[in-house]
């Protein structure tokens, strides 16, 4: 059964509308925080499963404006990102994304040891680690081409699509039980402060915090800014078949980000800002668009066909993300409520994706109050940092002597 791409966004629309009813009506999914998203999207995936596995049904969705959408969404940060408060947190957005590399060193490090027990190839250590959770479904791909051209490696792209395929699934899960628990150990009065809503009420939330609030907007500043999201994946685009094959080669969403990054602060130089509210809709409705369709048109049966030992080293880095955000990337951060929602979304894109990670962080804002630090930090880094920081790692892993 195939559904085509307007029966598609009308599905992923229901799926958003689905995910805030069970939001609203399950307390569990409130107490943990989980986004609507992935409530929504998540339960159209399990049905779809179900309803392949007793009648023998497919639905296929035509997700052609799946990427377009995301691409929109990282065209918003990079049109939201002002250089100087960049630079003004800059010391903490160094000391997070020391934390990430930290992280692509030891899921790999973990996936290897945990190939030498279970007697499998080591390179399912790299392609179980950072390369499809921290990288997602295209590094994954990307990778997992080499491995099976190169080394030999069997079923190598399937086992990517299906390990980046449950990092998404529990990146979305994780991060909300996780923001749960170190809540707990906040002080009271930071608690107090984040239930307020904000440090300071004269202080307007960032693009990304508050996806459900009302943004005045006017058609022209609409358009106008649909237009420089427009430049910025066409020029991001550009860029990016430019850089292809080349040492310094970049993922197009990359790419879209950086453009919308020059695009807003030269802008901002010549006195013509970007208008905050007219991105922030555009953001977050393509975010929440892009999430759903997503997460209902994950092929849940192709986890069924990963072997124990894969099973197992995914239970293992889900173990190790948890960890992680709990004992260091919390501590690290401060022990303060920035740092419960830093946790929050680096359990994310950790295992998931940057929207992934935003989500995260959106439920847990909606619910305890404004983190400007962790929305200023998490999109740069988890967008832009964290690939050309991962793709480093795995080469430097795949110099190791054990892969020649």
């Amino acid at each position: 059964m195939n559904v085509g791409i307007y029966g598609t966004l009308v599905t992923a629309s229901l799926v958003l509308l689905l995910g805030n009813r069970l939001v609203g009506w399950i307390p569990l999914l409130r107490s943990y925080t989980i986004p609507e998203p992935v409530a929504g999207g998540l339960l159209v995936a399990i049905v779809l499963l179900i309803l392949r596995t007793t009648s023998h049904i497919e639905v296929r969705f035509d997700t052609a404006l799946q990427t377009p959408m995301m691409l929109i969404f990282f065209a918003t940060i990079g049109l939201n990102a002002n250089l100087a408060s960049l630079k003004s947190g800059g010391p903490l957005l160094l000391r997070f994304l020391g934390l990430v590399i930290g992280l692509l060193v030891l899921q790999n490090a973990v996936g290897i040891a945990l190939t030498y027990l279970l007697g499998i190839d080591p390179l399912y250590g790299l392609l179980v680690g950072s390369i499809t959770l921290s990288g997602g479904h295209g590094t994954g791909a990307a990778w997992s081409k080499v491995f099976a051209e190169h080394h030999g490696l069997q079923s190598a792209t399937e086992a990517a699509i299906a390990c980046a395929t449950f990092g998404l699934v529990m990146g979305g899960i994780l991060g909300g039980p996780v923001a749960r628990l170190l809540m707990r150990q906040v002080a009271r009065k930071e608690v107090a402060r984040t239930e307020s809503h904000g440090d300071s009420p004269t202080e307007p939330p960032l693009a990304f915090e508050e996806p459900k609030a009302e943004q005045a907007t006017t058609p022209a500043a609409f358009i106008e800014t649909l237009a420089l999201i427009a430049i910025s994946l066409a020029a991001g685009d550009a860029l990016a078949q430019v850089l292809a094959g080349t040492a310094i080669e970049l993922p197009t969403f990359v790419c879209v980000l950086f453009v919308g990054v020059v695009l807003s602060n030269a802008l901002g130089l010549v006195g013509k800002p970007v208008l905050d509210h007219a991105v922030a809709l555009l953001g977050n409705v393509s975010l929440a668009l892009f999430l759903a369709m997503a997460l209902m048109t994950l092929k849940l049966w192709d986890l069924a066909s990963l072997a124990l030992p894969v099973v197992s080293i995914l239970v293992a880095q889900t173990v190790l993300m948890a960890l992680y955000a709990i004992f260091v990337t919390f501590r690290v951060m401060g022990r303060n409520y920035d740092a419960v929602v830093l946790a929050s979304g680096h359990c994310g894109f950790g295992l998931g994706a940057t929207p992934t990670a935003i989500a995260n962080m959106q439920a847990v804002t909606a619910r305890f109050g404004h983190s400007h630090l962790a929305f200023l930090v998490v999109p740069m880094v988890g967008a832009f940092f964290i690939d050309i920081a991962n793709a480093l790692v795995i080469k430097g892993y795949l110099a190791l002597p054990i892969f020649h």
